[in-house]
């Protein structure tokens, strides 16, 4: 389960489907619908907050105006409690940097013309939802 923290705007095709299918997931499992993924280490960041149905509601919310800029047609009555992204979940810049050369390998390999697009970027936006502090790679990240 990767759900990036930076923008939708980065990902590729398939990157961008996958990850609107793993926050479906992280929402079922937050929703309590499945068993499986309850301790996923990417779930940390929205178990914190007062509301993480309505955090993860937030995050699907951005994938889906990406997918909608983008003319793909994302399911969005999917999401349980949709919401605008309003940078209420706090990133750290050096877990931002890692999740971008994270993407940027995998772009390399499976996207080389989406790359060539994100050649000028670096110092990536973040998904909407997400705020960037000063910081390094999150605890809960398994790539470290």
């Amino acid at each position: 389960m990767r759900l990036w923290s930076p923008h939708p705007r980065y990902l590729d095709r398939q990157a961008l489907v996958a990850c609107w299918r793993e926050a479906l997931l992280a929402q079922a499992v937050l929703a309590g619908r499945t068993v499986g993924y309850r301790n996923h280490p990417q779930l940390v960041r929205f178990r914190g907050r007062p509301d993480p149905l309505g955090a993860v509601g937030m995050f699907l919310t951005g994938v889906a105006d990406e997918a909608d800029a983008r003319g793909y047609r994302f399911d969005r009555a999917r999401i349980d409690v949709p919401g605008r992204p309003d940078g209420s979940i706090d990133v750290t810049s050096g877990q931002l940097d890692a999740e971008w050369r994270h993407l940027l390998t995998k772009l390399a390999h499976r996207s080389p013309e989406r790359l060539a697009l994100l050649e000028g970027v670096r110092v990536p936006d973040s998904h909407p939802l997400f705020t960037v502090i000063p910081g390094g790679v999150a605890d809960w990240e398994r790539a470290r």
